[in-house]
């Protein structure tokens, strides 16, 4: 019944952010409620800060991880960045109008504070938790990627017209879209496989959370900074 209302949170949150909330700081309001409350679940349930890589040793293990990861991350996107023809990844409405000061909030709180937080809590933390601990690793690591996919359907649905590179591949129309979407479900329940195992293999939550601002910061950094600097080719 607990991972019910977990998946039931989710539910709520995902609605709140993708249909209530306007302006890009404010959703990180939501976002902080629906992760205390996923907390509390996990604390009824008899989950420990080490069930959830919230420990101290956890978090000293996820520090050190975390600037290989992040490094990791940034040298992948100047790399694709070198080349002119991966430049169109880079081209994103969503980012590319904002002004410095709001490049810096998105960067230093909306993803960190917002979706970071509640993502890692939610997924790599309190559900994969609860999932291990009644029917194993296999089926949380699962479970948890399955959901974070569908997660992504509400927000992926605009794809196509504010990624340059996504519009160019899928296309516009209506069909393209839904196209878009399963494509972005499939990839990001891939990638939930991918910051579960290093969850694992971290025994931290640290360690997935920083892969994650790092993917998604780094992104709203460059996507910003490449068509002033490196017009695509």
């Amino acid at each position: 019944m607990r991972v019910v209302c977990v998946v039931a949170v989710l539910a709520v949150a995902n609605l709140v952010n993708n249909r209530l909330v306007r302006g890009p700081l404010a959703y990180v309001l939501p976002c902080v409620v629906a992760t205390a409350v996923l907390l509390l679940i996990a604390r009824r349930d008899g989950l420990t800060r080490a069930d959830l890589g919230l420990d101290a040793a956890g978090l000293r293990r996820g520090a050190r991880w975390a600037p290989y990861l992040a490094g990791a991350v940034l040298a992948g996107y100047l790399l694709l960045l070198a080349v002119p023809a991966g430049r169109e990844v880079f081209q994103d409405a969503r980012a590319a109008g904002l002004t410095g000061g709001q490049l810096l909030g998105s960067v230093l709180v909306r993803v960190p504070v917002g979706t970071v937080l509640l993502e890692e809590t939610a997924f790599r933390g309190v559900l994969w938790a609860m999932v291990r601990r009644r029917w194993g690793t296999a089926w949380a690591t699962a479970a948890s990627s399955l959901l974070f996919g569908l997660w992504h359907v509400l927000p992926s649905r605009g794809l196509n017209r504010s990624n340059a590179a996504v519009g160019t591949a899928f296309g516009g129309g209506p069909a393209d879209v839904a196209v878009t979407v399963a494509v972005a479900v499939a990839v990001t329940a891939a990638a939930g496989v991918v910051l579960c195992e290093l969850r694992r293999r971290s025994g931290s939550l640290l360690a997935p959370a920083a892969l994650h601002w790092a993917v998604n910061g780094f992104g709203y950094a460059l996507a910003w900074a490449a068509p002033r600097w490196w017009p695509a080719g």
